[in-house]
């Protein structure tokens, strides 16, 4: 695997290296001694899959409060995403900083999003699919969330989503 520090401290694009032969292809999308070795959150206790219906659809922007924050590694299995981590740690170096990539089927890249960050993602395709490995359970008591368009964030998206939900519609400012 590659890790590519992203421009948010703690966040990387995870790239699979491909071993390919006349069969096709194979790669590992996970490893616990190579997280841990970079000093990044191996325990996975939960695994989540969202599918989206239509081309620009936004989901986030969401983060759990301690104690039960939570790390994710998050894949689109499905069309394709543009993956969005911001910095919401005061004391981080990159605070309110956000890294973004383009998560695909087909280059198969994940995105680390690590304790302290919130994360969202809008839909480049129709019937995105996306999966997310997390290291706490979700806590429903420790939901949080700020508006996608939140100015504290100033995220450039590539366009304005057409399908958002009511409860990320409705997410206060951010505040620290």
């Amino acid at each position: 695997m590659i890790f590519q520090p992203g421009a948010v401290d703690g966040a990387f694009v995870v790239q699979p290296e491909l071993r390919t032969d006349d069969r096709g292809f194979f790669a590992r999308a996970f490893d616990v001694d190579e997280f841990a070795a970079r000093g990044l959150e191996p325990t996975v206790v939960q695994t989540n899959v969202s599918f989206n219906v239509q081309r620009g659809t936004l989901r986030g922007m969401h983060w759990q409060e301690a104690p039960h924050q939570e790390t994710k590694l998050i894949r689109c299995t499905a069309g394709s995403i543009l993956d969005v981590v911001v910095d919401i740690r005061p004391s981080s170096p990159t605070y309110l900083r956000w890294t973004a990539a383009e998560l695909t089927a087909d280059n198969r890249y994940a995105m680390y999003a690590p304790v302290g960050t919130a994360h969202g993602y809008l839909t480049l395709t129709d019937g995105a699919e996306v999966t997310y490995q997390v290291s706490h359970p979700f806590t429903p008591a420790a939901d949080r969330g700020a508006r996608w368009d939140d100015p504290a964030f100033a995220i450039d998206w590539p366009f304005a989503p057409v399908v958002v939900s009511a409860k990320d519609a409705d997410h206060p400012p951010f505040s620290p």
